[in-house]
């Protein structure tokens, strides 16, 4: 397996949750770790943390929503670090709300920052990676990004879309030559990061994961180059329940709990 010594690795979402636990364990292996984050007090605190600890760590406010933030901060990633190893489009947000009670401004917020960011990012920082003919572009997805639910239809739409994005360009990097360059694409359910309080699991099938675990799948796939992870191993199971009728399909969902999963759903509050 790879070693992540002297490796340039740029993730979004990086001041907390999954983010974070995946910058200390990178870190930890001697890693050169830059973190992006649109909170200012966090980012601060996980840089000071560690220095404290002797983690390498660079930070950048960027706010992923708006592509020339993550241009213009791009260009200075790429002035004063060079050229970036690894990329994980970490980054996300949920609304959790039934469509009809989801203002226009939360929704385009959420294909901003799940569906386009990743895209953007990978523009500003592909080049340089067919360049060296070298890089690995990882996408932090969803389950819903495979079967939707009650709550979550412009979420996963979104997740949706970032499958969709990997999937592309899996291929189209290959079709252009430069199969050297690695995707990852991470299929999660639910992580107890705060993201998704309240919202829950009514089968073994589909357990919450907690972050500790998700995080070590994740930077072991990685770590192997794997093209795609499922979080649990039972998320595969959609894919052959898509081949079934559809009312099949929907009464298999409902006996799951998956359509009840997201009514008690608070998300993380402030503070």
């Amino acid at each position: 397996m790879g070693s992540f010594r002297d490796q340039k690795i740029l993730i979004t979402g990086g001041s907390s949750g999954i983010g974070k636990l995946m910058a200390e364990t990178f870190a930890g292996e001697g890693a050169r770790v830059i973190l992006w984050s649109n909170e200012r007090i966090p980012l601060e605190a996980v840089a000071k943390e560690f220095g404290e600890r002797g983690l390498h760590c660079a930070t950048y406010l960027c706010d992923v929503s708006r592509p020339y933030s993550i241009y213009d901060t791009a260009k200075r990633v790429l002035a004063e670090h060079g050229p970036i190893d690894i990329l994980i489009n970490n980054a996300g947000v949920v609304s959790g709300r039934p469509l009809l009670e989801i203002a226009d401004a939360e929704i385009r917020q959420t294909f901003d920052v799940n569906a386009l960011a990743p895209i953007w990012l990978t523009r500003a920082f592909l080049p340089a990676m067919i360049e060296r003919r070298r890089g690995h572009i990882v996408t932090i997805a969803s389950a819903a990004g495979l079967i939707g639910a009650p709550g979550m239809t412009d979420y996963a739409a979104s997740k949706h879309a970032a499958v969709g994005f990997d999937d592309a360009l899996r291929a189209e990097l290959r079709h252009l030559g430069h199969p050297e360059i690695r995707t990852t694409v991470v299929c999660p359910y639910f992580i107890s990061t705060g993201m998704f309080e309240g919202a829950s699991s009514a089968t073994p099938l589909l357990p919450i994961l907690t972050p500790e675990y998700a995080t070590r799948r994740i930077v072991r796939a990685i770590r192997r180059k794997r093209r795609r992870l499922l979080l649990p191993r039972s998320v595969i199971l959609v894919y052959p329940m898509r081949l079934l009728p559809t009312p099949i399909f929907d009464w298999i969902v409902r006996a799951l709990g998956i359509t009840r999963s997201m009514d008690r759903f608070t998300g993380r509050r402030p503070g």
